[in-house]
Order: structure tokens, then sequence, then C-alpha cells
């Protein structure tokens, strides 16, 4: 998914790392204030604060350091919460509900594109509203491919994964020194286990 909702923010775009790519942006549907805006990149979730007179703060969780994201979709607008390890907690309330619904799933794709394993999703649909929950998986791969290699992540599957499957994509991974030796090993020897 690639959608850039609005025009990104100048205070942004100053703390973008190089080669930092912006895969989509949301902002508070509703304020008498400056906005508040949520941003995807390829590496992290950035929260904004725009204040007046050019003042403004930003927050930012790096995938690695993503815990739960939850949403909650009501009748006229939605709220999400972001946590984050080392108690990192961003609100962002009074958003669009399909804005809210593509912003989680543009940072579950985010997600997927560096995890070995798949992120869930849990929706809980209510008569006025739906709570949904992502939640990382625990081999979350925390480094981003070298330049001009691209990492394929195939969509979620209701039944388990072979792990003769799991071992052959760890391997990809590997050779395409995304994780490290190390890594490797570690979760090699576990999914031989489980063989």
């Amino acid at each position: 998914m690639r959608a850039v909702s609005d025009k990104l923010p100048k205070s942004v775009s100053k703390h973008l790392e190089p080669g930092e790519e912006v895969l989509f942006t949301v902002r508070k549907k509703i304020s008498l204030e400056k906005p508040k805006w949520l941003i995807v990149t390829d590496r992290r979730i950035i929260y904004l604060d725009e204040k007046i007179l050019g003042r403004y703060e930003i927050k930012a969780i790096p995938y690695q350091k993503l815990e739960e994201i939850r949403i909650e979709l009501g009748v006229i607008s939605s709220e999400f919460l972001i946590k984050g390890e080392e108690n990192i907690r961003l609100k962002l309330g009074w958003m669009n509900k399909e804005e809210a619904r593509r912003t989680i799933n543009a940072i579950k794709d985010a997600l997927n594109a560096i995890a070995v394993e798949p992120v869930g999703i849990e929706v809980n649909k209510g008569l006025t509203h739906e709570t949904w929950v992502l939640k990382k998986p625990e081999e979350l791969v925390t480094r981003v491919a070298p330049a001009g290699k691209t990492i394929t992540h195939e969509p979620a599957v209701e039944k388990k994964e072979d792990p003769l499957e799991k071992l052959k994509k760890l391997k990809e991974l590997y050779d395409m020194g995304v994780i490290t030796q190390e890594e490797y090993e570690e979760k090699r020897k576990k999914l031989l286990e489980k063989i």
C-alpha cells in the first residue's frame, strides 16, 4: 500500500533518515488547533503534533520497538493507541474511519516487509464500533535489506506454515544479508526442532 493522503509537513521532512520512505500519512479529522499527524514509513511510525508559531513535537517508534497498535473504530471517528517499548504511548483521536483502516493496513504491510513471521490482526466487531489490535510477530527482523534487494513476503494464511518452508525463507533472508549468521543459526535450530 502506498498512499500519502496529504502533503507531508516540512517538520517531518527534516527528521526523515536518508533513504527513509514515507508509505502513508494521515491527520486528525477534526481539530480547532493545528493538526496531529501519523506518518508510516518503511522504518518507523512517526507522530507529529503541530503547534502554532512553527513549533511542533515529534515522537517516533521504530518497528523493532513496537509492541501493539490498538484502533477503536466508532460511529463518528476512530482513535489510535500505539504502544512501544520503554513505556512509549502515542494516541491519536478523531480520525476518519476509512483512513484509520488504511493506516493500520499500511503499518501491517510495512512490518510484514521486514518480518519472518506474518503480523497478526485481531478484529472485534460490535454493533456500534470495531476494535482492531495489531501485534508484531516475535521474530521481527529489525534491519532493512541492503539497497537494491527486495524482500517479498507471502500473504498470511490461516494454516500453519510448514517448518521446511520457514527454513527456506530464513535462508533467503540470510543470503540477502538481512539477518546475521548468529540470528540465522539460532532461528534455524528452533525450526529444525519442529521437524
